[in-house]
């Protein structure tokens, strides 16, 4: 079958559809879905029971690059920065150093085993140097597995930045190979300029998004999240034009933004946690369209010993050596070595060498595909059983997931306290949005009176003299910071406040 304008959305939503239903019923057999996705891609293409025929890389590198934009900018929306700050250098090493020494360890045993290069091995070895961001997050969090001293936030941490480093190595070793008389000094500043533009500018852009996000006012609360993902688009877009790394740009970007107090957040942060889970399954669908498993056979055996070295070897390796100045328990470096997941990311990037034409690009793509897969099939679905042999899973061993229905909101969680609070003509907080007057996290204003009326704020809601603020807290202690915030002028009615055992 050939791909059409009248049939494309067709065979799109069919192929969606049976990717979320196996998706669905994977891990009753212990498959993660990933796997699944690249599987009904590869059924579907020209070597499948579909025969949809697509072998255009240039098409797949696009669908690539946006998926990834998603990917990564939901993962960095989810990541707490309380949750990263006691591990933010581990992560960065492992994030810069440890695909480094992944690079040229794996880049020298490939140059060793085959009648590849070195700058084609360098190049091999850069491409798979990454842990996959969409692999490790996906996994990760639908195993809902509750690892000890911090691990699950380092492993996110480095899956979601190390990415930019493996782009930056693959493009600078590519450029090796395209141009052999020249030197590997000679992408020392591509390098360091990538990087360096990537940080600066993902900061820059996650504090202008932020003041745009809060600031505008759009009559319609489904359109931030589309606000948003035109930030993320320039944010990546304009990086890139600059000379920077786009990647690392929108990913610290999310976090900064993740981290801040923003209007309609709720929405933004679920809108994206669906349009990351729909990426992802686009990106392994589309990525298992491109690859013909006939093709794949002949590189089995290499593609065998080159995965086992990956992860025995050189995953372990460079995990031990950029981990080395800090205090770890060795059974914590070991599984930080075994979740050294290669999923779409080292597909994506093998496409970089296809377009460019290399002598040795298909069979490196293929080689690639191979790893991956084979990395998420033994690594993926063998982490609850590694993390329990080595005993870095806390006593309850996994977390419950949320029951079907249930919103996380604040007004679900139980609170045994509600005070009111009047804002007076000459309170700090009045003619503000609550998002800019500071209001404590772990309290809520579950409701506001004004002119008789009731009606549930947001943090746009602008509060006005008169208006009763009906808020919700745990404790008295928390209730001081929410009178720190309003007063001194505030004033709390006498006899206004309530406790309520909502808990039973």
């Amino acid at each position: 079958m050939t791909l059409t304008i009248e049939n494309i959305l067709l065979v799109g939503s069919i192929l969606l559809f049976i990717s979320i239903v196996a998706g669905k019923t994977s891990y009753r057999f212990g498959v993660p879905t990933l796997l699944l996705f690249l599987t009904v891609g590869m059924l579907a293409g020209s070597d499948g029971l579909g025969g949809i025929k697509f072998n255009d890389p240039k098409v797949a590198q696009f669908i690539g690059i946006v998926s990834l934009n998603f990917i990564l900018f939901s993962g960095g929306l989810d990541t707490r920065w309380s949750n990263v700050r006691p591990i933010l250098w581990q992560g960065i090493t492992l994030s810069t150093i440890g695909v480094l020494f992944t690079a040229v360890t794996l880049g020298l045993f490939v140059w060793y085993v085959t009648d590849f290069t070195i700058y084609e091995s360098m190049l091999l070895g850069s491409i798979v140097s990454s842990t996959d961001a969409a692999a490790v997050f996906s996994i990760l969090r639908s195993r809902n597995l509750l690892l000890r001293n911090n691990l699950r936030p380092t492993l996110e941490l480095e899956s979601g930045s190390n990415d930019p480093m493996a782009y930056v190595l693959t493009i600078s070793f590519l450029t090796l190979v395209v141009h052999q008389d020249q030197s590997i000094w000679s992408v020392l500043p591509l390098f360091l300029r990538q990087m360096l533009l990537g940080a600066v500018l993902g900061f820059a852009f996650g504090r202008v998004s932020r003041l745009v996000i809060n600031r505008i006012h759009l009559d319609y609360e489904g359109l931030y999240p589309v606000l948003v993902i035109a930030l993320m688009f320039v944010t990546f877009s304009a990086t890139d034009f600059l000379g920077g790394n786009g990647f690392l740009a929108i990913y610290l970007c999310a976090v900064y933004l993740g981290n801040q107090e923003l209007i309609h957040k709720k929405t933004i942060l679920r809108m994206f946690d669906g349009l990351a889970w729909l990426m992802e399954i686009v990106l392994f669908v589309t990525l298992g369209l491109l690859v013909f498993p006939t093709r794949i056979l002949p590189v089995v055996g290499i593609g065998l010993l080159i995965s086992a070295f990956l992860i025995l070897v050189a995953r372990p390796l460079s995990v031990f050596i950029s981990l080395m100045p800090f205090k770890m328990r060795l059974a914590n470096r070991f599984y930080i070595s075994w979740v050294g997941l290669r999923g779409a990311v080292p597909i994506v990037f093998a496409t970089y060498p296809l377009l460019a034409g290399i002598a040795k690009a298909e069979m490196i793509f293929h080689i690639v595909f191979f790893i991956s897969v084979t990395s998420v099939l033994i690594q993926g679905t063998t982490l609850s059983v590694i993390a329990r042999w080595l005993g870095v899973v806390r006593k309850d061993e996994t977390e419950p997931p949320p029951l079907p229905g249930v919103e996380d909101d604040p007004l679900d969680k139980p609170k045994r306290i509600m005070r009111t609070f009047v804002i007076s003509a000459s309170c700090p907080a009045a003619g503000l949005k609550i998002l800019d007057t500071r209001f404590p996290r772990h309290a809520v204003i579950a409701l506001i009176l004004r002119d008789g009326t009731y009606f549930r704020p947001t943090g746009a809601t602008v509060l006005v003299p008169g208006d009763t603020l009906y808020v919700l807290s745990d404790d008295e202690s928390q209730l001081a910071d929410v009178q720190a915030c309003l007063e001194p002028q505030a004033k709390i009615p006498a006899g206004a406040s309530e406790d309520r055992n909502e808990g039973g």
